[in-house]
């Protein structure tokens, strides 16, 4: 589960229990079976509480709508409230749950991503859509890329492996520097595998995705490829640009 602001999402919920409280309806005087449920509060006051509290659920409970739970017959938003108990249970033991049955090692957030990666996927990891996530931060970082060199003629692969030539630049091929060229071999292995890296990300990764579009990722491993999109781009962004003459 991507990271948020736990002590606010049990807030949330916490609230939407109150403001979703039901008061029972017994049967009207000389009638039998049509006792029910109804909310203290406006329905729409509820229905716009429901509308934030759902986000949560989403994020820590997402089989929520369609869990094997018993009903509480004729309460509106039953199923509502039993999620929002579960997922504050989930909640404020989520700390000692991670200690004692988790392997406690840090978590990736997608939020630290570099800006071009995340900032281009939000929408879709939000939505479940993976694989078209990771897709578009290929799409991103090759954009930039192709805007910092001013090149049209290349894209991708092609593009970045070029950019990271440690060959001096040429008309039409400028080069990306991550450090100067002192004659050392940091120089020549830092280009050298900037470059493969950039080959690699995008016939491994990028190509696979662009012809499997029926196959879902998996959310751990769209998340990987993402960070490594988010190194490429960082090597982009941070360097200098060095034309010919």
């Amino acid at each position: 589960m991507t990271q948020m602001n736990r002590e606010w999402a049990i807030e949330k919920l916490k609230a939407f229990l109150v403001t979703a409280k039901v008061t029972y309806v017994p049967d009207a005087p000389n009638t039998i079976g049509f006792w029910g449920y109804k909310f203290d509060r406006p329905k729409a006051e509820v229905q716009a509480a429901a509308q934030i509290m759902e986000q949560i659920l989403d994020r820590v409970l997402p089989d929520w709508r369609s869990a094997e739970w018993e009903e509480a017959k004729r309460q509106p938003m039953w199923r509502h409230r039993e999620a929002a108990h579960r997922a504050i249970a989930l909640l404020e033991a989520e700390q000692e749950l991670q200690e004692n049955l988790g392997s406690g090692a840090p978590q990736l957030d997608a939020s630290t991503l570099h800006s071009w990666v995340w900032g281009s996927v939000q929408g879709l990891w939000s939505s479940g859509h993976f694989r078209e996530a990771v897709g578009a931060a290929a799409r991103a970082v090759n954009a930039q890329a192709q805007a910092k060199l001013e090149r049209r003629d290349a894209s991708e692969a092609k593009l970045l492996s070029d950019a990271f030539s440690t060959n001096p630049p040429t008309p039409g091929h400028p080069r990306l520097r991550l450090c100067e060229n002192d004659g050392g071999d940091t120089f020549k292995n830092r280009h050298d595998g900037a470059g493969n890296f950039a080959r690699g990300v995008y016939a491994a990764i990028r190509n696979p995705i662009a012809h499997e579009e029926d196959e879902e990722l998996e959310e751990n491993e769209a998340l990987e490829q993402l960070a490594a999109f988010s190194v490429l781009a960082r090597w982009v962004d941070s360097a200098a640009v060095v034309k010919a003459g």
